[in-house]
């Protein structure tokens, strides 16, 4: 019982690897998109907006600092909601850095090397040599300045992640059992104390979410923990109404037994 987070580059063959570690495990398949387009349904976000913000460039996101934190927390939730706590493949990028301190989650990176994601490009979409090679440096580029932005890392760093497999190495087979036989190892099973820790990440994801879309809370920057439905939050506001409904938006969420709000409201002097 484990989660296994694949982080795929274009048409390096991470979600075939991915399907196919599913069906060995008998786990749920998740991919990065279906979970973007569930997030939309659940959160009640445009997915033309939500859709185009989860794939600007830096640029974007740092004129919109709130609305990149907003997000995370929507797509976080989401993932976590759809795992059910364990017995999940997800691929998509850096799929385990949404999921902080869960001893369960497993890392994989599935790289290739160029020519071979180039053929499989000029395969998928039918482009000339030169132009696949271009578009697979394209997009490398851009998700490896997005992830380094959002959380503060390379992708390519091998230490972060349980296991790198090399496609140009090793056939689909090859791969799948090996992420397979890892998650199978018993430091990779769910606890009792790693599933208690999904659970209220999970929680926390939610908290924040609904602070993120409701009119009333979405302009105010809080920090947010939760621990067995008990919520605390912390920040500042300017307005009393965001202080006062802080409660009561929390109050609605699914699981919250408990709320702790330290939010309190700083008027700006005048002058």
């Amino acid at each position: 019982m484990s989660i296994v987070a694949i982080s795929r580059g274009t048409f390096s063959g991470g979600e075939a690897v991915a399907t196919r570690v599913a069906e060995i495990l008998g786990y749920s398949c998740l991919g990065r998109e279906e979970n973007l387009d569930a997030a939309t349904k659940r959160y009640r976000v445009s997915p033309e907006s939500f859709g185009a913000a989860m794939e600007k460039r830096p640029s974007f996101w740092e004129r919109m600092v709130g609305e990149r934190a907003a997000y995370l927390s929507i797509v976080r939730a989401t993932l976590c909601e759809l795992s059910g706590g364990d017995n999940l493949v997800y691929h998509g990028y850096l799929g385990h850095r949404l999921l902080p301190g869960i001893s369960h989650v497993i890392g994989v990176r599935v790289i290739a090397d160029r020519e071979f994601r180039a053929q499989a490009a000029i395969q998928q979409q039918h482009l000339a040599h030169d132009k696949a090679i271009a578009y697979v440096e394209r997009v490398d580029k851009e998700r490896q300045e997005w992830t380094r932005f959002l959380f503060g890392v390379d992708w390519n760093d091998s230490q972060l992640y349980s296991l790198v497999l090399n496609l140009s190495r090793l056939d689909l087979e090859s791969a799948s059992q090996l992420v397979a036989n890892l998650a199978r190892r018993d430091e990779f099973k769910a606890t009792a104390e790693s599933l208690k820790a999904m659970q209220n990440l999970t929680l926390q994801s939610r908290v924040e979410s609904v602070l993120a879309t409701d009119f009333r809370t979405r302009d105010t920057e809080m920090e947010v923990s939760a621990a067995d439905g008990v919520v605390a939050i912390t920040g500042t506001t300017r307005w009393p109404e965001v202080e006062q409904a802080i409660p009561v938006v929390v109050r609605r969420v699914a699981g919250v037994t408990e709320v702790h709000s330290h939010v309190h409201a700083h008027m700006r002097k005048a002058g």
